[in-house]
């Protein structure tokens, strides 16, 4: 464990009419505490779990990569406040700021692009990411060659949506290399997924972004488990396509 609380200081923020800062969720919220290794976090689409967990990861110094070129070409309004929610937060160590890394599978490629391009005077560097280039190989294993070389090390761990590219196979592989690295006491993990495969790790911290403020909540008590619970047990009355 390495960052135990994370404050949201909304007396502060600049506008209450600009998104993120016009969510409830995150005028209402005051803290969160992290007390394991892996903390969950889940909701519908637009809850503003992705945005926390990047203002997060900015606030603990973790950097970012982005495609800032293609980023320009695709975005038609920029809202100047989209990406300043990290200034209004607050957190706390356990024992001093650690390294770690932000993984979103919508920037991984440009980032495996890189590392590539980085490799070809220096070859070497491929030792880092599992022996060989991540461009080489298909998006689900790219993914987890950098889950299973990257997290094995000390480090504070940010993944948005990380089961986009896996397999249900790969999701419960990346639940081992999860499980392998927290229990080493090294590493730390905040993640936001929709996959039940992923949640239903022991012991895990799953906060809710549905609720105002957000709360904690068991396994069992969320949708994913429930919907998917009942969509493999009754699944005809599903089909009415």
């Amino acid at each position: 464990m390495h960052l135990k609380k994370i404050k949201i200081h909304s007396e502060r923020f600049p506008t209450r009419d600009c998104y993120p800062f016009n969510l409830e969720i995150f005028q209402k919220t005051k803290e969160l505490e992290l007390t394991q290794p892996l903390t969950f976090f889940i909701g519908e689409n637009g809850t503003g779990k992705s945005t926390l967990l990047k203002a997060i990861a900015l606030r603990c110094s973790i950097h970012i990569w982005r495609d800032e070129e293609g980023y320009e070409r695709r975005v038609f309004y920029r809202n100047k406040y989209a990406e300043e929610l990290y200034q209004y937060l607050e957190v706390e160590w356990i024992d001093g700021a650690v390294p770690g890394s932000y993984f979103d599978s919508e920037i991984f490629r440009y980032l495996a692009e890189c590392i590539d391009a980085w490799a070809k005077p220096s070859p070497k560097l491929f030792e880092y990411f599992g022996g060989d280039s991540l461009i080489s190989r298909s998006h689900g294993q790219r993914h987890i060659q950098y889950f299973n070389s990257t997290y094995r090390r000390k480090g504070l761990y940010f993944l948005d949506e990380p089961e986009n590219a896996l397999s249900p196979k790969k999701q419960i592989e990346l639940l081992k290399i999860l499980k392998e690295t927290s229990e080493t006491g090294l590493a730390q993990f905040i993640i936001v997924t929709h996959s039940p495969i992923l949640l239903s790790f022991p012991e895990a911290t799953i906060y809710n972004f549905d609720t105002i403020p957000i709360t904690e909540t068991r396994y069992e008590d969320t949708d994913y488990y429930r919907i998917y619970k009942d969509f493999l047990t009754n699944r005809g009355k599903y089909l009415w396509f």
